[in-house]
């Protein structure tokens, strides 16, 4: 019966953001709708999970910058206390309306295509007129615009390249990446020249279009984080990855194909489970689904959820580019390309592709539990960006609540399978995590599982998320506290309509 109720708040959350007729939920704040809507966002623009990391934390900083004018002493990221208002406006409305405001002008920014079939029609039914763009921080609108406005403007200039003014395209490449190997169909047909290097991949996707990956996030390891001083801040922490012709090269490659040769019904469901988050909003959407249960289940306030959620999801943004970082600096060699180059000409037992079972095979035809459709994400191997997501997300979680205890299940039905539907499961798969320490475990392994990393990335992942998140939680309490410093409020341009 928990499992159920858990489960039915969860579903609300999820649909809230679709529901642009139906009354306002009275015990979900602004907080949690604005990032069920967020959430919505994300799904719709399919974007790379750095990219949604960023926006993520662009939507919570900017609502956290609105709400800190109303409390007596945090400060904000950008403009720190200046916008701070006398006790009297400090209520649960201002707080509200500001932080509405705030993360209105956020999504529009940063995830624009949801702004008139989600964000509009979410600010009408919270009575709050989209249209207003006051600048005038004596009012709970103008604080949201202006302090939004300074942080999207200290953003639009982090080097993603948000604006496609560094290279051309929204959020592509101007650091001018090359990949040393030439692009592979599969199963691999063009041995790589470099076999410690990526290897792109050429497919037919989804949609029947010829694909040639590129490296998503490949300018990544340059961006401004929240926390780390750069992105190569924490690389020295951890071991590079393996390197071709040595034991633990060899041993990676085999304990991969011993996990394809066995894998389960739970097993599979796990790597599918994890693979972008339970309904596409990738690997950090997926923890801020996470979060909203940790805030119905420990009855958070609104005060509560701006801050867990700012420290949270910039977490996860600083875990992606520490990740990135990573996995630029090694340009590491995928499962995919490394196992038929290793067992090519060799007898091995492994999976046999949708519903074939573990068969013998030739070592050069070796393909991971995925979708033909997608086989292996476009972007190095070393290290796991979902590891480290998941132990950053979950260590932050931690330390939030005082305790790993986490106490979440999801029941995936028989046959439900997107690589192997109507076939796998046969029965029903409980997937229990009774702390955040297991949910991270499993979405870590869940990579091993699916093929597409090796035990040591996902490990180094597992050990840079909490690095990332032991930074980020200290940054946040100054600015919880008021320790950050003081700037004087400037000329702050406002809001476009």
């Amino acid at each position: 019966m928990k499992l159920f109720l858990i489960l039915g708040f969860l579903t609300i959350l999820l649909t809230q953001a679709h529901a642009a007729n139906a009354p306002v939920k009275p015990e979900l704040n602004g907080v949690i709708r604005w990032n069920s809507a967020t959430l919505q966002g994300i799904r719709d623009a399919k974007l790379g999970a750095p990219v949604v990391a960023r926006a993520l934390a662009i939507v919570h900083t900017c609502m956290y910058d609105a709400w800190a004018a109303y409390d007596d002493r945090a400060v904000g990221t950008q403009l720190h206390g200046a916008l701070r208002r006398p006790a009297a406006e400090q209520t649960l409305a201002n707080k509200e309306q500001a932080i509405s405001y705030a993360a209105y002008r956020a999504l529009v920014d940063v995830l624009p295509a949801d702004t008139n079939s989600i964000y509009v029609p979410l600010m009408k039914r919270l009575g709050y007129d989209p249209t207003d763009v006051s600048s005038d921080i004596e009012t709970p609108s103008g604080i949201g615009n202006v302090a939004c406005a300074a942080v999207l403007e200290f953003r639009r200039h982090d080097k993603s390249n948000q604006l496609g003014d560094l290279a051309q395209g929204p959020y592509t490449d101007w650091t001018g990446y090359t990949p040393a190997n030439k692009p592979s169909p599969i199963p691999a047909k063009a041995p790589p020249s470099d076999p410690n290097r990526w290897q792109p991949l050429t497919y037919i996707n989804s949609t029947g279009d010829l694909m040639s990956q590129r490296f998503v996030g490949a300018q990544w390891s340059e961006v401004t984080p929240f926390a780390l001083s750069k992105g190569d801040q924490l690389r020295g922490s951890l071991p590079p990855p393996a390197r071709f012709g040595s034991k633990e090269y060899q041993e990676q490659a085999e304990e991969l194909i011993t996990l394809s040769a066995g894998l389960t019904d739970q097993q599979k469901m796990i790597a599918e489970y994890w693979s972008d988050g339970p309904n596409s909003e990738q690997p950090p959407g997926h923890w801020a689904l996470f979060a909203q249960l940790v805030s119905a289940r420990d009855h958070h306030t609104l005060d509560d959820d701006v801050k867990m959620f700012f420290v949270l999801s910039n977490t996860i943004f600083d875990a992606g580019i520490a990740a990135w970082d990573m996995k630029r600096a090694y340009d590491s060699v995928r499962p995919i390309t490394a196992i038929p180059l290793l067992f090519k000409d060799k007898k091995v037992q492994a999976w046999g592709g949708p519903g074939k079972g573990t068969v013998e095979i030739d070592g050069s035809q070796w393909t991971p539990y995925q979708l033909a459709t997608s086989p292996t994400p476009p972007f190095p191997e070393y290290v796991s960006g979902h590891s480290t997501y998941s132990a950053a997300a979950a260590k932050i979680l931690e330390l939030w609540t005082g305790s790993d205890r986490f106490g979440h299940s999801v029941v995936l039905a028989p046959g439900t399978s997107k690589i192997e539907p109507g076939i796998t499961p046969v029965h029903p798969v409980n997937l229990h995590w009774d702390t955040f320490r297991a949910a991270t475990d499993e979405a870590g392994v869940s990579r091993r599982y699916g093929g597409i990393h090796f035990r040591p990335a996902d490990l180094a992942g597992r050990k840079l998320g909490r690095l990332v998140a032991a930074e980020v939680w200290t940054r946040a309490q100054s600015y919880f506290d008021g320790t950050a410093g003081n700037k004087a409020l400037g000329a702050v341009p406002a809001p476009a309509p």
